[in-house]
């Protein structure tokens, strides 16, 4: 791959080998996204783990507070996702004097939706009082968002802006830029937390200003880069001003509000099922929590590769390749079948380990090993799932997937693990167990109808 853009489809050699050459394509464009996917993640633990140590209080603050951007910050994500299929086709396509009217308009709804979270995440005070928090964690959690909120035009800026890195094939922009925010974040929370060199020790709240100025540093550096690097001569954001468009906008919210409605719809019914665990004990709670953090982890692998599908397969799409796209979209779900099934031997085999890895306490431990027995099974759908769906959005069809999505999750999974976990209605009451079997059912449905949606759906290639 060259320095300016993906590789065009080289048709002309055997079908093996040009399925070798993709699969490579993807690789090259993934490892960025999965480091980049890791450091993001790694901010999370960091904030965790040294709020933890300085108190319980501390820690709840900072994990309600996250709990409460992390939904918006994922709908805004996903909503600006948009942008990366749709520079990657205009990039295919050699219509590059459209990537930077699309790029702004990325900007604007950035920062409307920076507007709209500063306002939400200042403002949780009924929440928090619904929530009958202590009144000093509730205190800590108002005070972590309102540091938070001070680098939301950061963040989504530099997301925005991703779209036009990603969509020209560099992933290792937003990679870089990522590392550099975990590397100021871990100093800074332990700075403003703990009070060192002379600044008052702040607790969780410390917390927020560290997420807040390292998100800054980061995008005022990526600003930089972009404004002096010989890549981005032909896309200078200053030069290449774009007025408001109401079209375009219109174009990238079709594409985008399905995509980031599919992802709130996903991380609210894991939080619903958290809400319906609570009553089974903390030691069932706690074994749930690990099973799906182990999972979440080797998500970040598929999840990266499909980030880098749906660069791809946009990006043939404009070029004109639809036979190459469609090549590379079902010969992915053989290396995401392969992938799942490496995953879920690891999980059989190494589930005393894993488990042994995050606690200490022999009931959590039983409850883990027994979850990760289920955890196994249901991330092969997933795998499967984010692999066909991740080809979709490359296409740009977004709309017909979010529905199958919310039917999927809302429609099978959580009903069926409703039933399962808390009921004798279809088989003895198998407790926490029972939603890893219900959630493993709707992603299998889910796999089923992407699947044959991919394998039907014929994109328009102008």
């Amino acid at each position: 791959m060259d320095e300016t853009h993906q590789p065009l489809p080289e048709v002309r050699k055997p079908l093996f080998s040009r399925t070798l050459i993709e699969w490579k394509t993807l690789a090259i464009l993934g490892g960025p996204i999965l480091i980049a996917q890791i450091a993001q993640m790694a901010n999370g633990v960091i904030d965790t783990v040294m709020a933890g140590h300085a108190s319980a209080e501390d820690l709840a603050g900072v994990g309600i507070g996250s709990s409460l951007w992390m939904p918006l910050f994922l709908f805004f994500m996903g909503m600006l996702g948009a942008l990366q299929p749709i520079i990657s086709g205009y990039n295919g396509a050699r219509t590059r004097e459209k990537i930077m009217p699309a790029t702004w308009q990325g900007i604007y709804i950035a920062g409307a939706g920076s507007i709209i979270m500063i306002l939400l995440l200042t403002n949780v005070h009924p929440v928090l009082e619904g929530l009958k928090l202590e009144a000093n964690t509730a205190r800590i959690t108002q005070g972590y968002l309102n540091a938070f909120a001070w680098g939301i035009p950061a963040l989504l800026l530099m997301t925005a802006l991703r779209g036009l890195t990603d969509g020209l094939g560099h992933t290792r922009v937003i990679m870089a830029f990522s590392v550099l925010s975990t590397l100021i974040n871990l100093p800074l929370n332990y700075m403003f937390i703990y009070g060192k060199l002379g600044l008052p020790a702040m607790g969780g709240i410390g917390c927020g200003w560290a997420t807040s100025v390292s998100n800054g540093v980061a995008a005022i550096a990526l600003l930089v880069y972009l404004s002096r690097s010989r890549l981005y001569k032909q896309f200078h954001l200053i030069a290449d001003w774009t007025k408001p468009n109401a079209a375009l906008i219109r174009y990238v919210l079709s594409i985008g509000m399905p995509i980031g409605f599919t992802i709130f719809v996903e991380a609210s019914m894991f939080s619903v099922i958290a809400l319906f665990l609570a009553p089974l004990g903390p030691v069932v709670v706690a074994g749930h929590q690990i099973a799906l953090n182990v999972v979440s982890l080797l998500f970040m692998l598929p999840l990266s590769i499909g980030m880098a599908l749906t660069l791809r397969v946009s990006f043939l799409i404009g070029a004109g390749a639809p036979d190459t796209a469609r090549l590379i979209s079902r010969s992915s779900l053989i290396l995401a079948a392969a992938t799942a099934l490496a995953f879920a031997i690891l999980l059989f085999v190494f589930s005393q380990g894993i488990s042994a890895l995050y606690t200490s306490d022999a009931d959590v431990q039983a409850v883990t090993v027994r979850l990760l027995v289920f955890a196994a099974i249901f991330q092969v759908a997933d795998v499967i799932q984010v692999t066909c769906i991740s080809a979709l959005r490359g296409y740009k069809d977004t709309g017909i997937p979010m529905l199958i999505m919310l039917f999927s999750f809302w429609g099978v999974g959580l009903p069926l693990g409703y039933a399962l976990t808390f009921t004798d209605l279809l088989a003895p009451a198998m407790g926490a167990a029972g939603f890893w079997v219900g959630l493993t059912g709707g992603l299998a449905s889910a796999s089923v109808l992407l699947g044959w949606r991919l394998f039907r759906y014929r994109p328009k290639t102008s």
